[in-house]
Order: structure tokens, then C-alpha cells, then sequence
């Protein structure tokens, strides 16, 4: 056991952020093999950090008392066997098991970290990796995006969202995008969008069909779910993609039986399951065989954030934060999320 403490926050039991979430004093964890011990420099929310404080649909629930956090940027400060070549690295990274991210020391599997350089400052560096590793894993990997296609993307304003604008004009596509107050319409617009559409006050299937000559958009990036999926079906072309990129409007139905199989034959599109979650290759076919799963190379993972550094320091991308706050405000930031008065990515700043 580690002689080392840190300050991490805590839920002990579910419940609103800033009622369940306690800041402890508890030792630094050790890493084993194949992990990293990263200290934190930023950390960002993330809507699935969410569930770990409140109480929600998980494909794992952890045991309390715990910290959430799943995404962390920092500095790798030791190194299990096997991930020693990590040691002093400047990464980016998913925690092991999705959560305890919100602590000054977390644990990373070496499957999902990627180098950081220092070019890219902070809170920039902390940034990038969910949103834009999402986008690109369903823009490029899935969908195939060529120029002069169209795409519709929803909750355009968010993190995946923002980025998704950004990469599908990078790729030479037309964008509309969707998003729920004048203030993000206008972030839409600033990112490349061609329409951007109030889909509290606006009917987007009429537009797109409209703006499309009644063909309707190639791709479909959808973060909402079932909330939009239905009208999101007729407003796909031909062969087109449609995207599942999360289920923000209604978590419980990933794991139900909802699709309909008529709404997708008549609508002659593709389905696309996008996931963000890297693997070393050597485990991929493990984790096949043990949960019919597939997931993404850590090589695909690496060759994908080197091209995204590559377009942020072109200034062909950019990172959206809403918000950059220090170490002791993350429930109340927290509370803010769950009350959507959050516009891009909150970055705790360690």
C-alpha cells in the first residue's frame, strides 16, 4: 500500500453532485501491470459521470465509495510492468474502469493513453481527446465521410458535437446541425455549420429535406437517441449512415429492444454502432470472445490523436470549454451539467 495520500472526491452513496460528492483524503493508488499511475493536470466531465454520481444505467457499477471520472490529462508518474516506456509522458487517457478520474492521482490502462505534446497547452490538452476521438471514430472510421456529402448532426453545441462540426468541414461536407438556444446556434454557425437549426422552435426534418432537394443528408451523427431517432430515420438519404454515437435523452433504452426492422428497411440506410473505447491488439480477440464486443486497436486509437494534434496546431480544429474551474468546485460544476446550463467541455484544472 502506497505511503502517499491524495485528495480525491468521492461519492459514498448516489445522489445531486454537490450533496454526494466528498472530498477524501486517501492513499495514491499503485499501478499494475500494463497500468499507469497518471497525476492530474486536467480533468474533464463527462455526461457518463454523471451516472457514477447519481445512480444510472452502467454496464459496470462500481462499489462505493469511489470516485467518478473517466477521461483525465496528466502526467504519468509511475508505471506498472510492461508500461514502463510511459514513465514522465505528458497523456491523455481513459481511467481503468470509467471512473476515478476526479482525484490529484488515477489509474490508466496503457490501452487507452495517448501522448500528449507540450505544444498543445492546457486547458486545450485536456480537451480534445473524448470529443474529438468520438467524432473522428464516427465521421471517418464508420461512416466513411466524403466531400460533398452531407451530414445532420445533433446536440451540435456539445462536446462530440462541436468537434463533429469541425471535422465533417475539414472533410469537405455540408453540415446542419441542431442545438437548443440562440447562443449555440451561433457556436454552430462560428464551426462551419451551413444551417444551424433550434429543434425546440424548428422542424429540422423539413429543413434538411428542404436543403437537400427532399434527398435528405448522407450521414446522421446522433448523440440524443431515442428522443430524435424516429424523425432522424426520414431524414436520411438513400445509403446513407446513420450514426448511434450515445443515448443522451433516454439511457435505459441501450440496453432495450426499440428499433424498429420495417423503419429500417424501407429507409435503405446503414446502422452504424460507435463506441469510444481502445483495446491493445493483443486483447481485442479476448474481448470478443468474452462479450461479442469489438473495439478499437490502441494503434487506431494512436493514429487518430496524432492526426487530431496535427489539425489543432494547423488551427483547422479547435477545442470548445465552456468553462475551466479549479479543483474544489467540481460539484458544483457537476450541478451545472445536470442542469444543461453548460455549453462545450468543463475542464477541472488540477
Amino acid at each position: 500500500m502506497s505511503e502517499r495520500t491524495m485528495k480525491a472526491w468521492r461519492t459514498h452513496a448516489y445522489g445531486e453532485p454537490r450533496a454526494a460528492l466528498v472530498l477524501d483524503t486517501v492513499p495514491v493508488p499503485e499501478p499494475g501491470p500494463g497500468e499507469l499511475l497518471v497525476k492530474a493536470v486536467g480533468i474533464p466531465l463527462n455526461l457518463n459521470d454523471l451516472e457514477r454520481i447519481r445512480g444510472g444505467n452502467m454496464m459496470a457499477e462500481p462499489k462505493h465509495p469511489y470516485a467518478p471520472g473517466m477521461e483525465v490529462m496528466g502526467i504519468v508518474d509511475a508505471a506498472g510492468p510492461g508500461a514502463e516506456a510511459f514513465l514522465g509522458k505528458r497523456i491523455v487517457a481513459t481511467t481503468k474502469g470509467a471512473h476515478g478520474g476526479f482525484a490529484e492521482y488515477s489509474i490508466c490502462p496503457i490501452g487507452a493513453a495517448f501522448e500528449m505534446p507540450e505544444s498543445v497547452p492546457m486547458p486545450d490538452a485536456a480537451a480534445i481527446y473524448f470529443p474529438f476521438h468520438l467524432a473522428w471514430l464516427g465521421l471517418h472510421d464508420r461512416a466513411k465521410i466524403k466531400a460533398g456529402e452531407s451530414v445532420l448532426i445533433h446536440a451540435a453545441a456539445g462536446g462530440s458535437g462541436s468537434a463533429a462540426i469541425q471535422l465533417a468541414v475539414n472533410a469537405g461536407a455540408r453540415v446542419f446541425a441542431t442545438a437548443g438556444s440562440d447562443e449555440k446556434l451561433a457556436l454552430c454557425r462560428e464551426l462551419g455549420a451551413e444551417l444551424a437549426i433550434n429543434y425546440k422552435t424548428e422542424d429540422y426534418l423539413k429543413i434538411v429535406l428542404e436543403a437537400t432537394g427532399g434527398k435528405g443528408v448522407d450521414v446522421v451523427f446522433d448523440n440524443i437517441g431515442e428522443a430524435v431517432m424516429e424523425k432522424s430515420f426520414k431524414a436520411i438519404a438513400y445509403d446513407g449512415r446513420y450514426l448511434i454515437m450515445g443515448f443522451a435523452s433516454n439511457k435505459k433504452v441501450a440496453d432495450e429492444k426499440f428499433l424498429v426492422p420495417r423503419a429500417l428497411s424501407m429507409g435503405n440506410f446503414s446502422v452504424c454502432g460507435v463506441v469510444l473505447s481502445y483495446a491493445p491488439a493483443q486483447a481485442v480477440p479476448m474481448m470478443k470472445a468474452h462479450t461479442g464486443w469489438n473495439f478499437a486497436s490502441s494503434a487506431v486509437g494512436a493514429q487518430i490523436n496524432r492526426k487530431l494534434v496535427d489539425l489543432y496546431l494547423a488551427k483547422k480544429i479547435r477545442t470548445v470549454i465552456g468553462e475551466v474551474v479549479p479543483f474544489s468546485d467540481v460539484p458544483q460544476a457537476f450541478e451545472d451539467m445536470a442542469a444543461s446550463k453548460t455549453t462545450g467541455r468543463i475542464i477541472v484544472q488540477v
